[in-house]
């Protein structure tokens, strides 16, 4: 069966650039001076037309020449790579590339000097904005890929020696530089690339249009249009929280797109804190609240969760990875004024998103349902032996409309993989009940997500093969029970010992492999499923690595004995 959005469909899409479209929204009419942007830790404030001002300075302090006092970014060949935790700056940066129609790649903050390799590589990025705390870490990539010392900047704060964006955005303020306009952009005007593993190997780098971001911000403006108001949010206007990291895809949106474009008024902080965010929630009367079921978890179980005033709480809602229902049902208890928790689904490779929650005037949402398809996307639910699924059957989820990204960054081989005949390959299996609401089942794909955040089991194998005291001869990961909730997993690597690395011993070849491994990784790739020494990696006749006969032998041995 082919599945279509039950929602309105979409009028027609403007051919623009994505900056238009967000500063020409219904959001751009609210009150010049209505406070737009919060950052608590550093008391600033900026009103909804400060911010725009500041994003038409900073658009023309890119593009000014330097001999006029710009950065001298060329308008067409550049990629700004940006590395930084949440700021208000890092808000600015992505909405005045947009406008400059310069694409930017997003790195991820906590990367290691071995991810960033692989990150710089993939991205051929020819300036960068880091955050001062991350500069030492970027240095070494940075240059080691061509990026100049004197085209890489800092994006918040200052160093010495060093400039900053806001330093730019003063130097062309003081020489009254006339104003870049708006530069031209189509539906084929690449806007950003974003890190992810696709359905299988190493991080890649999605490609996302100017047109992919509008039709994603035209899908929930019809969904929410036809949803029809929520009287509370007469009583606890909407306020929401960015704690998630703007370099992923659910960040970047709700901190730097979507709440731009409706003018809703945004606290930002650097990263997660569960005590920070449970002070926050009533001191700013947070309304909206988007989450991952890992942030979840923690709250439901902090110890001040039932002392906090969480009334303010209207819109709540959880992506970046399935939300078990208990979970859900249990944060929903919590807040008086939240009937369920919203859950979608999405991935970078659709822009952000694909579903979103049944609307409440359409049907009740069920427990454990992922939503119904946003206007304007086709599904359809493919077997393993290539035939399509009926109602209630799984089968892999295949997704086709214009917010599907284009493919991979100078990867065309990864491209043709997962993007077919029109159709994006998600690597998920789904069911769709006859009401048209989709169940998650399982990832069929390798990729794990731990704590709402990709995993790459490649990515680690090759990280442990680059050991330079080559204790392994082969290696294999994948995941295995032990996340946070129920059904999430964590990473387990397999090993085969080399010569070197039987004369040293398992014990400590393990514990040299995990320390090396938590050097290299960020926290969340470290191996917490542990490391088991195998005579052999089974494979099939090709090759490939089968990884789940390594994760079925592992958890039948951690069954409970039965009892003789």
């Amino acid at each position: 069966m082919y599945y279509k959005s039950l929602l309105p469909p979409l009028p027609p899409i403007p051919e623009t650039n994505v900056h238009d479209f967000i500063f020409s929204s219904p959001g751009s009419t609210d009150p010049a001076d209505k406070v737009l942007l919060i950052e608590p830790l550093s008391g600033r404030r900026w009103q909804r037309d400060e911010f725009k001002e500041r994003v038409y300075d900073a658009t023309t302090a890119l593009l000014t020449p330097v001999s006029e006092g710009g950065l001298g970014l060329a308008p067409q060949g550049e990629m700004i790579a940006i590395m930084s935790t949440n700021c208000l700056e890092f808000i600015t940066l992505v909405n005045a590339c947009f406008r400059a129609a310069i694409p930017f790649s997003l790195i991820p903050s906590g990367a290691t000097a071995f991810e960033l390799e692989h990150l710089f590589r993939t991205s051929e990025a020819s300036r960068l904005f880091v955050h001062p705390n991350l500069l030492p870490n970027a240095l070494d990539s940075a240059h080691k890929f061509g990026v100049p010392d004197d085209r890489i900047y800092v994006l918040d704060g200052h160093i010495e020696g060093r400039t900053s964006l806001d330093a730019a955005i003063r130097e062309v303020r003081n020489r009254k530089v006339a104003r870049v306009p708006c530069r031209p952009a189509n539906r084929n005007t690449l806007a950003y690339l974003v890190y992810s593993s696709g359905t299988s190997g190493l991080p890649k780098a999605v490609m996302v249009s100017h047109r992919n971001v509008i039709v994603s911000l035209m899908q929930v403006a019809v969904a929410t249009e036809a949803e029809g108001p929520n009287p509370l949010l007469e009583i606890y206007p909407q306020v929401t929280l960015a704690f998630m990291p703007m370099y992923h895809s659910y960040g970047l949106h709700f901190g730097c797109i979507r709440n731009v474009c409706s003018a809703i008024p945004t606290v930002i902080i650097p990263r997660w804190n569960p005590d920070h965010v449970l002070d926050l929630i009533p001191k700013f009367r947070i309304s909206v609240l988007p989450m991952t079921p890992p942030a979840i978890l923690q709250l439901v179980n902090h110890r001040r969760v039932r002392e906090v005033d969480l009334s303010s709480l209207v819109i709540c809602g959880s992506g970046a990875a399935h939300l078990p229902p208990k979970l859900g049902k249990a944060w929903a208890a919590l807040l008086k004024n939240v009937d369920a928790v919203a859950e979608g689904y999405g991935m970078s490779e659709c822009t952000i998103s694909a579903t979103r929650g049944m609307p409440r005037n359409m049907s009740p949402p069920k427990p454990g349902s992922a939503g119904i398809l946003l206007p304007g996307l086709e599904a359809r639910i493919v077997k393993e032996d290539g035939t399509l699924a009926g109602s209630n059957e799984p089968g892999e989820l295949w997704l086709k409309g214009e917010n599907v990204v284009p493919g991979y960054w100078r990867n065309e081989k990864a491209t043709k993989e997962t993007f077919v005949d029109g159709w994006l390959r998600t690597g998920d299996r789904f069911r769709i009940e006859e009401d048209g609401q989709f169940f998650f089942v399982e990832r069929t794909k390798d990729i794990l997500k731990v704590s709402g955040s990709q995993v790459s089991p490649t990515e680690i194998e090759n990280a442990m093969l680059a050991y330079p005291d080559r204790l392994v001869s082969d290696v294999a990961v994948a995941g295995v029970s032990g996340g946070r909730t129920s059904d999430e997993k964590v990473p387990r690597a397999w090993v085969v010992l080399s010569d070197e690395g039987r004369r040293l011993g398992e014990w400590a070849v393990v514990q040299s492999l995990h320390s090396w491994v938590e050097k290299t990784l960020s926290k969340y790739k470290w191996l917490r499923g542990g490391i088991e020494v195998v005579e052999e990696i089974p494979k099939n006749p090709t090759g490939k690595v089968l990884r789940r006969v390594l994760q079925e032998r592992h958890e039948e041995r951690l069954k409970p004995q039965a009892k003789l």
